[in-house]
């Protein structure tokens, strides 16, 4: 995904593969932030809301079944936080324990793989998310 690719298109990949989080990558190709599904939310929930959770009682269901509609016409870049946290990157030949130590240093339910990281390397060969590392940690 890409910064300039519309923010519809990324809220329902997320969605439709129930991913914890979207690699969004620079104009170079190379991986730069991460969109967490949790940051998609931030941006569709009305902010009285956030403020006070208490108040999506009031809110009808009609409403919350169109609340998507604020993605229309965006792009990813505008659901980005303005404070952007460096992206969490592993290289080819970490091991599980390593990946989990940098998602869990950073914070984040994704990072990238990257090939040829210890090389100065950067050709993004994938992804690892959070639910995937555990099902290897538990061995499932």
């Amino acid at each position: 995904m890409r910064a300039d690719d519309d923010a519809l298109t990324a809220t329902r990949l997320l969605a439709e593969r129930h991913l914890p989080g979207l690699v969004v990558l620079d104009e170079d190709g190379r991986p730069s932030t991460v969109l967490p599904a949790s940051q998609v939310l931030r941006f569709i929930i009305p902010r009285y809301v956030q403020d006070d959770p208490a108040l999506a009682r009031v809110v009808d269901e009609s409403y919350a079944d169109r609340m998507c509609t604020a993605l229309a016409n965006r792009r990813v870049a505008e659901l980005l936080p303005r404070e952007r946290p460096p992206l969490p990157v592993v290289g080819e030949d970490d091991t599980a324990l390593e990946i989990a130590a940098v998602m869990a240093q950073h914070h984040s339910p994704v990072v990238a793989v990257l090939a040829g990281r210890a090389e100065g390397g950067g050709r993004m060969l994938g992804v690892v998310t959070a639910g995937r590392l555990l099902e290897r940690l538990l061995a499932l």
